[in-house]
């Protein structure tokens, strides 16, 4: 075993002890009351015992013998959650101890391990402007351990992002409802359309998504994304585009009109988000998730 696969095997067992520790200790049980299963299935039929609801005789089986049968049903727990990470290069920025992208990662495999101590089943789908990987979703700690080696691992070809493309895949790929975690900065929007409404396409889109799925944004974003510290002349690269400009951030007027702009476009972000229904989450990279999903998952269950 080389040097580089011992250091991959290192990353995946710390992620495991470390998102393992934050499944048992935070979320035990959150997880299966925000997530129930598709319904309720009928099992077998069996004699009549003393304390029996007498709603669940089953007449006609009670009919053809000396001694009446109840229904027996049990709740179809098992469901498929689906993980979607945007990749494209806005990810890797973070100004504290972690990147956008390392966020993401993290609270994927949260997610995972939640899952599949659920004994649901966890796909990945992992996208910039095209789709990059995708992982069918299967049960078990070896399939969780193999998302998390893709999640730490894998490197992306595109730098762009595609968020309608990447749903419309998804939509295609899974018949069956299924819980849909979408994990991205969604930067796009700005990008894409100038007013950042719940009529553009990828509203349409998202609200499609959630028609046919259970769908759940976490928006990623990181402070110096929403204002600049005064720290003299820079250069601020687009990750997706390469585009490069220089600004003096000593300049007052430059930092109040950079945080205008980014306070309104969230603005109208989350306005769009809550006139479509959508169900979303905030996550930052200077601040810990555990608090959001907890939120998440409780406002879920009391739903």
């Amino acid at each position: 075993m080389d040097a580089k696969t011992q250091e991959m095997l290192k990353r995946v067992r710390m992620l495991e002890i470390q998102t393992r520790k934050i499944v048992n200790q935070a979320l035990t049980g959150s997880y299966q009351s925000a997530f129930k299963g598709r319904g309720i299935d009928f099992e077998e039929v069996r004699e009549y015992a003393y304390g029996d609801d007498v709603r669940s005789i089953d007449w006609n089986v009670t009919a053809r013998s000396d001694w009446p049968y109840v229904k027996q049903f049990r709740e179809e727990r098992e469901l498929s959650i689906i993980l979607m990470l945007d990749l494209s290069a806005s990810g890797f920025f973070g100004s504290s101890s972690q990147s956008k992208r390392d966020l993401a990662i993290e609270l994927a495999s949260v997610l995972a391990f939640s899952a599949s101590l659920s004994n649901d089943k966890v796909g990945l789908v992992l996208f910039t402007d095209r789709i990059e990987k995708l992982i069918i979703p299967a049960k078990g700690r070896k399939h969780v351990l193999r998302i998390i080696r893709e999640l730490l691992v894998f490197e992306s070809e595109g730098k762009s992002t595609d968020i309608i493309g990447a749903l419309g895949y998804v939509l295609k790929m899974m018949k069956k409802r299924s819980v849909i975690f979408l994990l991205s900065d969604f930067l796009q929007f700005s990008d894409a359309y100038p007013q950042t409404d719940s009529r553009q396409p990828l509203f349409k889109t998202l609200r499609l998504a959630e028609q046919k799925h259970d769908l759940i944004c976490g928006i990623i974003s990181d402070p110096r994304e929403e204002e600049l510290p005064s720290v003299g002349i820079i250069e601020l690269e687009d990750a997706e585009t390469g585009d490069i400009v220089e600004v003096n951030t000593q300049s007052r007027r430059l930092r109040e009109r950079y945080a205008h702009v980014n306070r309104e476009f969230k603005k109208r972000r989350d306005i769009a988000f809550k006139k479509s229904g959508l169900d979303y989450l905030h996550l930052r990279t200077n601040e810990s998730y555990v608090k959001a999903l907890q939120g998440l998952f409780e406002r879920r269950a009391n739903a």
